[in-house]
């Protein structure tokens, strides 16, 4: 599961950094591609998280996974919009215009991508803390980055230009879960690990 985490930020950032230098096809066609896996792990980030998540709320288990579904399908629909700068790309005449429409299309779907993530992770975060399931300090962090993520997404829809500065806090919380996750993986999970070895072992006759 840790796994995911690290793999959804290890993707997007280079994929997101060939799409927008791109001058040719095969560079863009592999950081879609990129990206699309990015899609595909945040998807699954939710539904892994959901029988965890649900063992100690459900409501905020089907919320996460609610968002991390939103997230992927609008990050998806941002990639199509990457893509659809290759046969763009042929027709110079219309290339400067609806090229810019089409990148500000997948900036908005990334954006609504990332309200759905900040916002469905608060509950996500709420969990973790009150579960035990992290340290306490990095349940607020992450809360707190998440909130500052959502706010800074919201923002950019509206029209403010706050850079990429307000996401710092809650990617450096996810690569921090996703390091945590890899090596240690929930207590939860660990309790029910040791229970189900215990039921495994032969009963021997007193």
């Amino acid at each position: 599961m840790g796994a995911l985490f690290l793999l959804a930020f290890v993707v997007y950032i280079p994929g997101n950094a060939l799409t927008g230098a791109a001058a040719d096809q095969m560079r863009t066609s592999a950081g879609a591609l990129l990206m699309l896996v990015n899609s595909v792990a945040v998807a699954g980030i939710g539904v892994l998280m959901f029988p965890v998540l649900k063992r100690h709320h459900e409501l905020s288990a089907h919320a996460y996974l609610v968002s991390r579904v939103v997230e992927a399908v609008m990050l998806a629909v941002g990639i199509v919009f990457l893509l659809l700068l290759i046969p763009l790309a042929r027709d110079i005449s219309l290339s400067p215009s609806l090229a810019a429409v089409l990148r500000q299309g997948n900036l908005y779907a990334y954006q609504i991508a990332m309200v759905s993530l900040g916002l469905g992770s608060l509950l996500f975060c709420r969990v973790l803390f009150r579960a035990k399931l992290v340290p306490g300090f990095m349940a607020v962090w992450g809360a707190v980055g998440y909130a500052v993520f959502a706010v800074g997404a919201i923002l950019e829809i509206l029209g403010y230009g706050v850079g990429t500065a307000l996401s710092v806090p809650g990617g450096l919380f996810e690569v921090g879960l996703g390091v945590l996750l890899t090596v240690k993986g929930f207590p939860a999970e660990s309790e029910e690990a040791e229970a189900e070895k215990a039921r495994a072992l032969p009963v021997l006759p007193g």
